[in-house]
């Protein structure tokens, strides 16, 4: 039952997220962690840094990532966490793909079309809007800490305007910009 409800959650999900991975993050933590309760928001939190760590999409793989964690958190075994990986991802990508195909062949039959570049005016406002969700959506204690003046709050609000000014204002690197967090993390948490 839990392969059914996971196919089609991710489905869509997959169908419903427009402006790429980092809005699917809202709707995927909804539902997994609220609405089902197959795993805690500590437990997403992780697969979230993981799936920004690891090469691809952030969506397919939290996507991924949640799949395994809900099955395995199910009592079942790995190899079909696994499976619920391998189904989620699908899911997530299936629809999106065959709608991908569709939409290309009738703009590029309709491209000069005023129509047309309204809705697209409209879809990147709503992407703007999705993205800030999930933003917030990780403001919480699991990623920050509790407010206050404790090492873990401090040290998080710090990496963050330091990140944020680098990347911003100097156009660092994400790559070393993820690197020189992870290290910071590991040493502040290791103490």
């Amino acid at each position: 039952m839990i392969f059914l409800k996971l196919f089609w959650m991710f489905l869509k999900i997959g169908i419903f997220t427009f402006g790429g991975g980092y809005s699917m993050i809202a709707l995927i933590q909804n539902e997994v962690v609220e609405r089902q309760g197959w795993m805690t928001a500590q437990e997403f939190t992780d697969i979230l840094a993981i799936s920004q760590m690891t090469p691809g999409p952030v969506g397919i793989n939290t996507a991924t990532y949640a799949g395994y964690t809900a099955v395995v958190n199910m009592g079942l075994p790995v190899w079909q966490g696994v499976l619920g990986s391998l189904l989620a991802s699908l899911a997530v990508i299936l629809l999106p793909v065959v709608a991908m195909l569709l939409v290309y062949n009738y703009l590029m039959r309709h491209r000069e079309s005023p129509l047309v570049a309204a809705v697209l005016r409209i879809l990147r406002l709503t992407v703007v809007g999705l993205i800030a969700a999930a933003a917030l959506l990780l403001l919480t204690a699991e990623s920050f800490g509790t407010p206050g003046l404790n090492l873990q709050f401090v040290v998080s609000l710090i990496v963050f305007a330091v990140v944020f000014y680098l990347s911003v204002r100097r156009r660092t690197s994400p790559i070393l910009l993820i690197l020189a967090s992870g290290i910071v993390g590991l040493i502040v948490y290791s103490m």
